[in-house]
């Protein structure tokens, strides 16, 4: 079974830029397409990034575009958001996962606040 682990979040000024980090144990996530997502309290999870197995194609929500960035490292079986020019509404606990095969971490807290 595999297991995702997010890494990187943390309290950052808006403006500000972090990197999470979307390691996996366990077996390879090298053929799957990965994806970011992210919730606040009380709202419904949402997409936020994805990105095919070759990391040749990605997509964004419409929030995030221009300011993230997916990416991936097969070799090293994990997956990166960098993630610049933070504003409040950017803040909520971020997971990954492979989704086709219901393959979930347990998320990393990203706060944006002065």
């Amino acid at each position: 079974q595999v297991q995702l682990v997010e890494s990187g979040g943390g309290l950052v000024q808006p403006g500000g830029s972090l990197r999470l980090s979307c390691a996996a144990s366990g077996g390879t996530i090298s053929t799957y397409v990965m994806d970011w997502f992210r919730q606040v309290p009380g709202k419904a999870r949402e997409f936020v990034a994805m990105i095919t197995w070759r990391g040749d194609n990605t997509h964004y929500a419409d929030s995030v575009k221009g300011r993230f960035t997916i990416s991936r490292d097969n070799a090293k079986n994990t997956v990166y958001l960098q993630m610049n020019s933070l504003r409040a509404e950017d803040t909520g606990v971020y997971y990954c996962a492979a989704t086709s095969q219901n393959y979930w971490g347990q998320g990393t807290q990203v706060t944006v606040s002065s």
